[in-house]
């Protein structure tokens, strides 16, 4: 069971009272007990989150998915297939309007229910998806349209298919494209943000994190597994991975934040996602300014910054000092 769920199911019996007091007009001191004892008890378990606490937030069934971003779009044609193998479900994109932006929109999409998880694999993307995504990429730079990407995975698409089909090959196709585009790029982590999976298409001029998102090379779970061989102790694997949203901006490997309401994206999804229009829609205008040499030459140079070594003690022949 999701860990924020139970929380809002904690929650739900106090919030029915007092929505049946609300109907009823009934007032007085019960109901401003009632509802200071619903704000309390909403901010402490969500005012301030710890990171396995965030990897819950991210993974809400009732958070938006990007079909809703999509939805929310002035317009959107979606293209399909890699033309070498199948089209991939898991990985959406084609023309799009976005704030009166003529923009090429990709996104990784997880399921609502499980009928279409299994439709979608869960958000992971096999290689065809990733081949699927250079090809719109290379599509959008001639037609010289901005690229906007919806990052929401677990992670790639683990499975032997997929390593047949050479998955490793066809993210790293996708990391290639996007050095080389010389059309602005703006990435929005928006869920999950799983490993390569993610970077795939996270490779950006502009990265924005939403504030309850996450972003690692690794899985808590899968982390933990590796490190200690026990992924019950996934929570702690979260803590030492730096994998939320201030974190991240922290490290400059994301640019901005956008704050969610209290409880999560879910509570105010359509205002949400016009704050993630918001802050798309400043970077493509700010992006819009700079010349393709320029473009690239900032965002090789951004990628480049990322990251540093430093060694707290001198390394002696023989060993460490």
């Amino acid at each position: 069971m999701n860990l924020i769920v139970e929380r809002e199911k904690s929650l739900s019996e106090l919030e029915t009272r007092l929505a049946q007091l609300h109907e009823r007009g009934i007032g007085g001191d019960e109901m401003r007990a009632l509802e200071t004892k619903v704000q309390e008890l909403r901010q402490d378990f969500f005012g301030k989150l710890t990171p396995w606490e965030r990897v819950n937030m991210a993974r809400h069934p009732k958070r938006p998915l990007a079909s809703d971003y999509l939805g929310a779009l002035e317009a959107f044609d979606e293209l399909h297939g890699d033309r070498h193998f199948r089209d991939d479900p898991a990985l959406v994109g084609g023309f799009a309007k976005l704030r009166g932006h003529n923009v090429m929109v990709l996104s990784q999409q997880k399921g609502r229910d499980t009928k279409e998880n299994i439709r979608r694999n869960f958000g992971m993307v096999s290689p065809e998806g990733y081949r699927k995504a250079s090809r719109l990429m290379e599509l959008a730079a001639r037609f010289h349209l901005p690229i906007v990407t919806f990052v929401d995975t677990s992670g790639a698409d683990p499975g032997i298919g997929s390593e047949e089909r050479a998955q490793s090959e066809a993210i790293s196709g996708c990391l290639m494209t996007l050095t080389h585009v010389g059309v602005p790029v703006v990435a929005s982590i928006v869920g999950e943000g799983g490993s390569g999976g993610a970077l795939a298409i996270a490779l950006a001029d502009h990265v924005i994190m939403a504030e309850n998102a996450v972003y690692s090379v690794a899985s808590p779970e899968g982390c933990a597994a590796i490190l200690w061989g026990d992924s019950a102790r996934a929570p702690e694997a979260a803590e030492h991975l730096k994998l939320t949203s201030n974190d991240l901006l922290g490290f400059g490997i994301v640019d901005e934040i956008v704050p969610e309401p209290l409880g999560g994206a879910h509570h105010d999804a359509a205002a949400f996602i016009g704050r993630v229009f918001d802050a798309i829609e400043r970077a493509l205008e700010r992006l819009a300014l700079l010349p393709p040499a320029d473009l690239l030459d900032t965002r090789y140079r951004k990628y480049r910054r990322i990251g540093s070594w430093r060694e707290d003690s001198p390394v002696r022949a023989g060993g460490l000092a």
